[in-house]
């Protein structure tokens, strides 16, 4: 499955599951940032719960997390916008 590439004004996408008589899924949005993380963007730094990438495509950075660490394996991913100061703060110059 190719995900639909990050447009310029996007800055966040939110994974959510959903609960379904065949149990728990991945929505649309949860999959298309998997898939994004997979295909699309390169990883830059971290690794785990928050991952730093890049988009080759314009350069942007994209910061996957897991903002609901109470949930098993953290839940669905976030995948968010960060500016290079919040990034080299939290990863350093690591490919920066």
């Amino acid at each position: 499955m190719t995900a639909s590439p990050l447009r310029p004004d996007e800055s966040a996408l939110v994974g959510r599951w959903e609960e379904t008589p065949r149990g728990v899924v991945a929505v649309e949005v949860t999959r298309r940032i998997r898939t994004l993380v997979a295909d699309s963007l390169v990883k830059i730094a971290g690794g785990g719960w928050d991952t730093l990438y890049r988009d080759p495509k314009d350069e942007r950075l994209w910061e996957l997390t897991y903002p609901h660490g109470e949930w098993h394996g953290g839940g669905p991913p976030a995948l968010l916008n960060v500016t290079l100061d919040d990034a080299s703060r939290k990863y350093g110059a690591v490919g920066l």
